[in-house]
C-alpha cells in the first residue's frame, strides 16, 4: 500500500470514526434529556454494557486481530480466502449462540456481577429484563466485526468505518420517534439495541460480497485452521483482559474520592476522541497491510508502511497531544460545565485531560507497534507486555493515591502506557529492519515536535486573548471554536513550512477518501 493510498484509508476511517463519536455524543446527551439518571437509565448503561463488554473479547478484540492476519495472507496468497472466511464466520456464530442462549439463563447473576448494588430494587429487576433483549447485539456485532476485518484486508475502508455510524443513527431515531409519539423510550432504545446490530452486520455483509467475499454459514468444524485460529486468538483475549482490568483498577482507586469517577470518565471521553479518530484508524489500515506485505516476502514495502502509519499517527496525535496539555480547562469548561457541572469540577476535569495528554503519543503508538507482532501471528508477545504494564498502572494507582489523591489513576494510566511502549519497542528489535523507522520519520519527526509545540504557544496567546469570551454565554462556543481552528490551521502551516507533513498528501488523501 503506498502512502498516499494508506493516508486515504486512514482519512475514510478516520472521518467516519470522527462522525461516530459525535453522534455517541449526541445520543448520550438525548437519552439522559429524555430519562435522567433514574433507575430506567441505569438499567439501559448496564444493559447496553454487558455485550459491549464481551465485545471487546469477540468483536474488534481477540478474534479479529487473529483473523485479518490469517485472512490477508491467504489473500495475497489467493488460497481460498473466501472458505476461509466462511469457516471463522460459522465458527464464530456457533460460539456466540452458545454464549447468547447461556447468558438468557444466567442474566440475573450477570447483572449481580456488574451491579450488585442494584440488588432487590426495581433497577436490578429492570436491569435483567433489558439485559435479555440486548444481549443478542453480541452476536451480531461480533459478525459484523469479522465482515469489516475481510473488507478492511481488501482495502474498502468505508462500508466498516460507517457501522459504528449507523448504530447511533437507530439510537437517535428511536429516542425520537418514541418520544414524539408517548411511547416508552427506554424499552424503544433496548430494542433498536438488536436491531442495529442486525443493520450493521447486513451493512458489511453486503460490502465484503461486493468486494468479492461472501460470507456463509457452513456446519461448523474444528479443522487446523480454527484450531490454529483459536490458538492465536486466546493470548489475544487475555491480553484485552488486562485492559479491562486496568480500567477497573482506575475506577476502583477513584471510587474512593468523591466525584473523581465522575471526573476521570469526563476526561476519558475527550481524550478518547483523537485516540479513536487516529490510532483506531491507524491500527485498521496497517494491520492488513502489514500481514500481505510479510506473506509476500516485502520486508522493504512493510516497513515503509509501518514508518508512515507512525508518522501519519504522530502527525496527528502530538498536536492533539499539546493542545490537551495547554488548553484543557478552555475545552471542559465550554463542552461540560452546564446545570450541576461546577467550575471545580472542570477544573479537576481538566487536570486529569492534561495528564491523559501526556500519554496520547504512547495510546496511539501502541496501535501502530502492536500489528508488527499481530501479522506475524504473535500475540503472546504483547500479552506478556500488557501484564507488565498492569503491574505498573496497579502499584502506581494504589500508591500514589494517599499521597496525591484521586489524580492517581489518571498519572499511572499514564506511565504505564508509557511503559508498554517501550516493551513493544524492545519486542521488536529481533524482527530487523521492517520494525525501524526509516530516514523520511527520522526527519519528520523532531520538525512534527516543533510545530507542535509552536502551535501551542499559540494557543496559549489566543486562550488569554479570548479569556473574557470564553466564559461568556453565548460566546463561548464561537470562542472555543476560533480557538480550535486558529491552532489547527496554525498548526499545519507551520508543520508544511518545517517539512513536517506536505498538504499536497492530505489533499490527496481527502480526495481518494470520498
Amino acid at each position: 500500500m503506498s502512502t498516499a493510498k494508506m493516508l486515504s484509508g486512514v482519512f475514510t476511517v478516520g472521518v467516519w470514526t470522527l462522525l461516530s463519536r459525535v453522534l455517541g455524543f449526541i445520543r448520550d446527551a438525548l437519552i439522559l434529556s429524555y430519562l435522567g439518571t433514574g433507575p430506567a437509565y441505569q438499567a439501559f448503561v448496564v444493559a447496553f454494557r454487558l455485550p459491549n463488554m464481551f465485545r471487546r473479547f469477540f468483536a474488534e478484540g481477540a478474534f479479529n486481530l487473529a483473523f485479518v492476519p490469517m485472512f490477508s495472507k491467504r489473500l495475497e496468497a489467493d488460497d481460498q480466502p473466501g472458505s476461509f472466511a466462511s469457516e471463522a464466520f460459522s465458527g464464530l456464530a456457533t460460539v456466540l449462540i452458545i454464549l447468547t442462549v447461556v447468558a438468557q439463563a444466567i442474566m440475573p447473576w450477570m447483572i449481580y456481577a456488574l451491579a450488585s448494588g442494584f440488588a432487590g430494587t426495581e433497577t436490578f429487576d429492570l436491569s435483567v429484563e433489558f439485559g435479555r433483549i440486548a444481549f443478542p447485539y453480541i452476536l451480531f456485532i461480533s459478525l459484523a466485526a469479522l465482515a469489516s476485518g475481510v473488507l478492511n484486508a481488501t482495502g474498502r475502508f468505508a462500508a466498516a468505518a460507517a457501522a459504528p455510524v449507523l448504530l447511533n443513527i437507530l439510537l437517535v431515531t428511536a429516542t425520537l420517534f418514541a418520544a414524539y409519539t408517548g411511547k416508552d423510550v427506554a424499552r424503544a432504545l433496548i430494542w433498536m439495541i438488536p436491531v442495529a446490530g442486525l443493520a450493521q452486520l447486513v451493512l458489511v455483509w453486503i460490502a465484503a460480497k461486493r468486494a468479492g467475499i461472501t460470507l456463509r454459514l457452513q456446519r461448523p468444524r474444528f479443522s487446523p485452521d480454527m484450531k490454529h485460529l483459536v490458538k492465536i486468538a486466546v493470548p489475544a483475549a487475555m491480553a484485552g483482559g488486562v485492559m479491562q482490568i486496568n480500567l477497573l483498577v482506575g475506577q476502583q482507586v477513584a471510587s474512593y474520592f468523591d466525584r473523581a469517577v465522575g471526573w476521570l470518565f469526563a476526561a476519558d471521553r475527550l481524550y478518547q476522541l483523537p485516540l479513536g479518530v487516529v490510532g483506531i484508524a491507524v491500527g485498521i489500515v496497517l494491520l492488513p497491510d502489514l500481514s500481505r506485505r510479510l506473506q509476500s516476502g516485502d520486508d522493504t514495502g512493510a516497513r515503509a508502511a509501518f514508518s508512515r502509519a507512525t508518522e501519519i499517527s504522530l502527525a496527528l496525535t502530538i498536536p492533539a497531544s499539546v493542545a490537551l496539555i495547554v488548553i484543557p480547562l478552555p475545552l471542559v469548561t465550554v463542552l461540560f460545565e452546564r446545570g450541576a457541572l461546577t467550575s471545580d469540577d472542570s477544573a479537576a476535569i481538566a487536570a486529569a485531560v492534561a495528564i491523559y495528554g501526556l500519554g496520547l503519543p504512547a495510546f496511539v503508538l501502541q496501535k501502530t507497534l502492536q500489528p508488527l507482532f499481530y501479522a506475524r501471528e504473535d500475540t503472546k508477545s504483547p500479552f506478556r507486555y500488557a501484564l507488565v504494564a498492569m503491574a505498573v498502572n496497579a502499584i502506581l494507582a494504589f500508591s500514589l493515591a494517599p499521597v496525591i489523591g484521586w489524580i492517581a489513576p489518571a498519572i499511572a494510566t499514564t506511565l504505564a502506557s508509557w511503559v508498554m511502549v517501550l516493551l513493544l519497542i524492545k519486542g521488536t528489535r529481533p524482527m530487523g529492519d521492517v520494525a525501524r523507522f526509516d530516514s523520511q520519520l527520522k526527519s519528520r519527526i523532531w520538525r512534527i515536535c516543533l510545530a507542535s509545540i509552536a502551535m501551542g504557544f499559540v494557543l496559549w496567546s489566543l486562550t488569554a486573548a479570548l479569556s473574557t469570551f470564553l466564559g461568556m454565554p453565548g460566546w463561548r462556543y464561537p470562542a472555543l471554536a476560533a480557538l480550535v481552528t486558529i491552532g489547527m490551521g496554525a498548526y499545519f502551516l507551520l508543520a508544511h513550512l518545517l517539512g513536517a507533513m506536505r498538504l499536497s498528501e492530505l489533499k490527496g488523501a481527502m480526495r481518494r477518501g470520498r
